[in-house]
């Protein structure tokens, strides 16, 4: 039942079954690579791309809006979706129902994803501008 573990959880077994390997892990290069380059920017600069990660991950909530919206525009135009979809005893409803579905499915699955992104690229940011705070503070 590990299926149901999540990335997280996923993550840590494969970093547990490769410990000598660690720093190699793909898990781990991608998001080292992406902490060096913030760490290459000027302190001003960073604090503009917080900004703009805080936009981003914030306008990402249009998805879900998106995806409970939808159905009350399908109540809107109940009636005529019901002659298109049942009518002549025709399985247009089935097409609809896995397209449907499978697009919200999407839509849901890109918008943590994103969400999940956007949210390591900010801590990232967010530490590195608090550990200049602190070297500052303590040259100072």
């Amino acid at each position: 039942m590990s299926y149901f573990r999540g990335d997280a959880h996923k993550i840590y077994m494969q970093l547990k079954k490769n410990r000598d390997a660690i720093h190699e892990s793909k898990y781990l290069k991608e998001l080292k690579e992406v902490r060096e380059f913030y760490e290459s920017l000027e302190s001003d600069v960073l604090q503009l791309v917080y900004y703009r990660l805080v936009k981003e991950k914030n306008g990402s909530g249009m998805i879900p809006i998106f995806v409970s919206s939808v159905p009350f525009l399908f109540l809107i135009f109940s009636r005529q979706l019901q002659e298109i979809l049942l009518g002549d005893g025709s399985r247009n409803w089935l097409i609809f129902v896995v397209l449907y579905i499978m697009g919200i499915t999407a839509a849901l699955f890109f918008h943590f994803r994103e969400n999940a992104w956007a949210s390591s690229h900010l801590e990232m940011i967010k530490d590195i501008l608090e550990e200049r705070k602190r070297q500052e503070n303590g040259n100072a």
